[in-house]
């Protein structure tokens, strides 16, 4: 029974999420324009609108989800995903209540880091395009199919990764070390690291790996992924960016992936909070343009968050962090980051002025 819970639940959230896809990403907008800032802010604050509603779905209903009505089913949940609750001496509605309340936390905590994370996935797909040429216009038809590859590729890790863990329980020590090593360079890559990395537009492995299977048109004026030039088809500078935001998407799952396993080992909330996360990617990209220069700290806050997640991660089995005390510390890494940002800017404005 609750297979068939699941496959209902994660139809409809598909289906869901393929309905928001459409008005969102380009059905209903064919014309070819980037977004204005009051157009990402509004489609931002939709896509944030819409994960905080899943929030209280999962936090009412987030039983259904797996098909859990009786206290041995719960239980069951419990332990397969070692949920940090217990329902010892509970009623049903009872442990059904508590056991919602912890599952939508742990949502809402790993929704925080992969959004959180995601903004620096956006510095990086703005260096690409900048890199690349790319003109404006274009960017939304390149995140569009981004976003969707991003889904496929989430859904193929997520699952594969929490099959692992599932098997082989040391894993998620292997995936807190990796965390802890992303963190601590990425703190040294802020301090000492160059500020502004070019991207290489000719040596970058996928531009050579590409360049190796396909005739590479560099026509930048393109507006299409494939042209036909003297009967032979090209692929064209808009897929050659595509490619790399892949790629990149990739590498950024390696850090943001894990560090969502070190709230829940629940592949599904694991999924719900990526998904929502990145499918907010491309009004969050519009939006952190006009204003990416403004939260300076912000890197810094999120090494610190990766460093602690990977930490948890480490003592899991000696040292047990709730979910209620890894969102504050989450949150509060990221607000301390924002408000140190911020005060460095009101310090640099008033030196600035005559």
């Amino acid at each position: 029974m609750s297979n068939l819970n699941e496959i209902i639940f994660f139809s409809s959230f598909l289906l869901f999420i393929a309905l928001m896809l459409g008005i969102d990403l380009g059905f209903f907008q064919k014309k070819n324009h980037a977004l204005s800032f009051k157009e990402a802010l509004n489609w931002t604050l939709v896509w944030v609108g819409i994960s905080v509603g899943f929030y209280f779905l999962i936090r009412f209903h987030g039983n259904l989800i797996h098909g859990s009505d009786t206290i041995a089913e719960i239980q069951e949940r419990i332990t397969k995903f070692h949920h940090p609750i217990d329902i010892t001496g509970l009623g049903v509605q009872e442990a059904i209540n508590l056991y919602n309340k912890n599952l939508s936390l742990e949502y809402l905590t790993g929704y925080l880091i992969e959004y959180s994370l995601s903004v620096d996935n956006v510095f990086v797909i703005v260096m690409i395009f900048i890199s690349f040429n790319i003109q404006p216009k274009h960017f939304k038809r390149v995140l569009f199919w981004g976003i969707l590859g991003a889904v496929i590729m989430r859904f193929m890790f997520i699952f594969a990764a929490s099959a692992l863990i599932q098997r082989f329980s040391w894993f998620l020590y292997v995936f807190g070390v990796m965390l802890v090593i992303i963190g601590l360079k990425m703190a040294y890559d802020f301090l000492y690291g160059k500020k502004d990395e070019q991207i290489d537009t000719e040596k970058h492995p996928v531009v050579r790996l590409v360049s190796r299977f396909f005739n590479v048109s560099h026509d930048e004026h393109a507006e299409t992924f494939f042209v036909r030039q003297q009967g032979k088809l090209f692929v064209t500078p808009l897929f050659i960016v595509l490619m790399i935001i892949e790629f990149t998407d990739v590498l950024f799952a390696v850090d943001s992936v894990p560090a969502v396993f070190s709230v829940t080992q629940d592949p599904y909330i694991v999924f719900f909070s990526n998904i929502f996360a990145i499918l907010g990617l491309r009004s969050l990209f519009f939006l952190v343009m006009d204003i990416m220069n403004r939260f300076h700290y912000l890197k810094m806050g999120l090494a610190g968050l990766l460093t602690f997640v990977g930490v948890k991660m480490l003592l899991h089995s000696v040292f047990k962090i709730s979910t209620n005390v890894s969102l504050i510390v989450i949150a509060s890494i990221l607000v301390a980051s924002i408000l140190a940002s911020n005060l460095r800017n009101m310090i640099l404005k008033r030196k600035l002025r005559p």
